[in-house]
């Protein structure tokens, strides 16, 4: 009995370790400034995969990810292990996390994170991801 409710086929692929609608791809880009991808990270304690939907913003050839504050798994495995890979759009793509330590530029990318939102005044904590080039 599956003990867990998948929203889509897709998830249920991943949480197996079957990931049939996605292949590596090498010389594709993510066009969109503003996109949902999956970001999958390396757990920092069990070495297991971790995949989870986020908001991300893509600016001047690296895409960003940003929280309240640095507690956050995700955040946290992709501060240990760096290495990590990005789902959108049928596609895998792979790149190195690192963060953010420029104040002006986690403001840049909360603005463009929340366009028109009261959010992007809020202080964050950022990666961005530097996409391994073909």
């Amino acid at each position: 009995m599956n003990r867990f409710a998948y929203h889509t086929e897709y998830q249920k692929f991943l949480s197996m370790g079957l990931n049939y609608l996605t292949e590596e791809k090498s010389g594709m880009e993510i066009k969109e400034e503003l996109f949902r991808p999956i970001l999958v990270t390396k757990g920092r304690k069990t070495g297991k995969e971790h995949s989870v939907m986020l908001r991300a913003v893509n600016h001047n050839g690296k895409i960003y990810f940003s929280r309240h504050r640095p507690d956050g798994d995700w955040f946290k495995n992709a501060l240990k292990n760096p290495e990590v890979k990005i789902e959108y759009n049928n596609t895998i793509f792979t790149g190195k996390a690192e963060l953010v330590t420029d104040e002006e530029l986690d403001k840049k990318i909360s603005i463009l994170k929340y366009p028109g939102e009261e959010k992007a005044k809020e202080k964050r904590v950022t990666i961005q991801v530097t996409l391994e080039s073909t």
